[in-house]
C-alpha cells in the first residue's frame, strides 16, 4: 500500500540542497554522504512525481515545481519550530502567525489601520514586508506570504488563481498649505492655476484624474510625479505644492492643521484590495482581520488611518 505522507527529513535535505545549490556542500552541511543525500532527494522526487532541480553548470537550480515545494517546506519548518516552542513554553494555545505583504506604494496609514485589531495581541505573531506587487505575488504563490495588500486589483492567471477582494474605498482629495488668508479653493476653476504633485502615470488614481481633467477640459500644472505615497505625503507637507492624495495618506497632517483639504475630487477614488491564492485557505486570523477591515474601512467618511 502506497504511503503518500511526506517525510520531514526529505524536505529538510531538499531545502538544504536548494540553499547550497550543490549536492556535495549540502551533504557536508548535513553530515551525510553525497550518495545517501542523492538517494533521499530521488525518493522525494519520485513521491512527488516531478523533478525538483535542474543542472546549470555545476550548480543545481530549482525547477518551477521545486520553487513551489520550497515555499511549502519553509512553511512546514516554521510550523514545526512554532510547535516545539509552544510545547516547551507549556502554552495551551499556539501562537497564530500572519505574514502580510504590503505594496510599496500603499499608504502606511491604511496598512496600520487594517492591522490595528492585531496590535498588542499575545497570541499573534505578525510579519509585514513591503515590495513591488509582482515580487509580493511571487512570494504569495509559494506560500511565503498569507496575503498581499494592494491598491491595484489583479486578475486570475493560468498559473495562479488569485482571490482579489476589495476591502475598502477611500476618497481622493487635493491638499495643500492652509489658505486661511486667501479665498477658498474652487474646483475645478482653480485647478489649472496651482502647481500639482500627482501619483505616477501607472497609478489608478492618476488614470482616473487624467480622465476627469480631459472631461473638464482642464490642463493641470504637473510639478512632480511620485509613485510612493509616503514621499507624496512629505512633498505635500513640506513643499507648498498642492497634492492629489487619498485622504488616508495625510490624515495626521489634516488633523494637525499643517495641511488643508482644498477639494474632494469627484469620480476619483482609491480602492484597497486583499489578495490571496485559491490554492490555500486563508488563515482564520486573516479572515478575522479582513472582516473587521471591511466593517471599519468600507466607507470613505469613516476611514480611520
Amino acid at each position: 500500500m502506497r504511503d503518500d505522507r511526506l517525510n520531514y527529513r526529505h524536505l529538510l535535505y531538499f531545502a538544504t540542497i536548494a540553499s547550497e545549490g550543490h549536492l556535495t556542500r549540502a551533504a557536508e552541511r548535513l553530515h551525510i554522504s553525497q550518495s545517501a543525500l542523492s538517494t533521499q532527494l530521488r525518493q522525494l522526487e519520485e513521491q512527488l512525481g516531478q523533478p525538483l532541480f535542474r543542472r546549470d553548470g555545476r550548480r543545481l537550480q530549482l525547477t518551477e515545481v521545486g520553487t513551489v515545494v520550497l515555499g511549502y517546506a519553509e512553511s512546514i519548518f516554521s510550523l514545526g519550530r512554532e510547535l516545539v516552542s509552544t510545547v516547551q513554553r507549556g502554552e495551551g494555545q499556539a501562537i497564530q502567525q500572519l505574514r502580510v505583504g504590503s505594496v510599496a506604494t500603499l499608504s502606511r496609514n491604511f496598512v496600520g489601520a487594517f492591522l490595528r485589531p492585531l496590535w498588542g495581541r499575545d497570541d499573534v505573531r505578525l510579519a509585514v514586508e513591503s515590495g513591488g506587487l509582482q515580487e509580493l505575488l511571487e512570494r504569495l504563490a509559494v506560500h511565503r506570504l498569507d496575503v498581499v495588500l494592494s491598491n491595484r486589483a489583479v486578475s486570475a492567471e493560468m498559473d495562479h488563481r488569485w482571490r482579489c477582494k476589495r476591502i475598502a474605498r477611500q476618497a481622493v482629495c487635493l491638499v495643500g498649505p492652509p489658505r486661511s488668508r486667501r479665498k477658498p479653493f474652487q474646483f475645478p476653476r482653480d485647478l489649472a492655476d496651482v502647481p500639482l504633485a500627482l501619483p505616477g502615470p501607472s497609478s489608478d488614481i492618476r488614470a482616473q484624474f487624467d480622465l476627469l481633467c480631459a472631461d473638464l477640459d482642464v490642463r493641470p500644472q504637473v510639478h512632480v510625479e511620485v509613485d510612493d505615497m509616503a514621499m507624496l505625503r512629505l512633498i505635500a507637507r513640506d513643499s507648498g505644492v498642492v497634492a492629489l492624495v487619498p485622504r488616508v495618506v495625510v490624515r495626521d497632517e489634516l488633523l494637525q492643521g499643517t495641511l488643508q483639504e482644498y477639494a474632494t475630487i469627484p469620480r476619483v477614488v482609491e480602492n484597497f484590495y486583499a489578495i490571496t491564492t485559491e490554492r490555500q485557505r486563508p488563515p482564520a486570523l486573516l479572515l478575522e482581520v479582513m472582516a473587521k477591515g471591511v466593517l471599519n474601512l468600507g466607507e470613505p467618511s469613516r476611514m480611520p488611518g
